[in-house]
């Protein structure tokens, strides 16, 4: 019996140990080919933490009869990002989807984040977004002008800390939230060569979690663990698949055995009376607006 993903070829980042590592393992049981993408960092991007996590990732995908390979650039490198498509190609002949996973977190209130921090989260996430979606767009383009038409798929990773704000987490919610925009632009603009993107917000147990919500995120003793990082991956199997070829532009929450569409920000109420404000007159239009819009969702960690 084949799996969604038979014959599919799939990059996933960071996918040494949490969420990568159980999409990485979920995609090569549904018969995908995988590049297994890690830097070996800690939680807090710190160098030289670990060593070989990718390749334990792939020993256990081939041990089980998948197939995968282990890779280790640095997903904010642009020509790393072209290195891992062409890496893939050699190995696998194709690419379907890549899985944007790679992040790490430095939690900091506002008034103590400093410029290195802030610049290091936005770097990883934004522009590690950026450099491996950019070199697997590239290919899909050239092989559409070549007359075969892709079947494609970018996988973004926004947080519900980029949704709705996180205290102590002002460059991580920053990033994150510009990758749910980064998401509805590519899904917006790629459509035309068959690639679609769609972004996911998952609630699981990794390392950055642990650090922040370590009570929380504890397995309990017995029955169903909602913060298993493998209830995420169904799915992600599911988006790289081509059986999601209609979605796109979706964010999607995603915990234990919830799925969740995030609508995102719409237009609220308005009141236009056709002629310049004085500003004495915006206060109660203001309050008059404040009252009729739908409560907003708190900030995470807000009192």
């Amino acid at each position: 019996m084949f799996g969604i993903c038979e014959g599919r070829v799939v990059i996933v980042t960071g996918a040494g140990r949490g969420l990568g590592r159980a999409y990485a393992l979920a995609l090569a049981a549904e018969g995908a080919r995988v590049m297994v993408n890690d830097l070996d960092v800690g939680a807090h991007g710190e160098a030289g933490q670990t060593t070989g996590a990718a390749q334990a990732v792939v020993d256990q995908i081939v041990a089980a009869g998948g197939e995968a390979i282990a890779n280790s650039d640095d997903v904010t490198e642009v020509e790393a990002g072209q290195r891992m498509v062409r890496t893939a190609l050699d190995a696998f002949g194709d690419l379907h989807a890549v899985v944007n996973n790679a992040g790490f977190v430095r939690d900091r209130m506002f008034v103590s984040c400093t410029p290195d921090e802030w610049d290091a989260v936005l770097r990883v996430h934004l522009r590690g977004h950026f450099c491996l979606s950019r070199a697997a767009v590239d290919y899909w383009r050239a092989k559409q002008k070549q007359g075969h038409d892709p079947d494609a798929r970018i996988i973004n990773t926004s947080s519900g800390a980029g949704l709705q704000g996180s205290i102590g987490q002002s460059a991580y919610s920053a990033a994150k939230g510009g990758i749910a925009s980064l998401t509805l632009v590519q899904a917006a603009e790629l459509g035309r060569y068959g690639i679609t993107a769609n972004a996911l917000a998952p609630a699981a147990r990794t390392r950055m979690t642990e650090t922040a919500f370590a009570d929380a995120m504890q397995a309990p003793e017995d029955g169903f663990d909602a913060n298993d990082p493998a209830n995420v991956a169904p799915t992600v199997v599911w988006l790289a698949s081509a059986d999601s070829a209609g979605v796109t532009g979706q964010v999607f929450e995603l915990q234990g055995g919830r799925i969740m569409l995030s609508e995102g920000w719409r237009n609220g109420p308005a009141i236009d009376q056709g002629r310049r404000w004085d500003p004495s007159e915006v206060g109660p239009v203001v309050s008059e607006l404040l009252a009729r819009r739908t409560p907003p969702q708190p900030v995470y960690g807000a009192g």
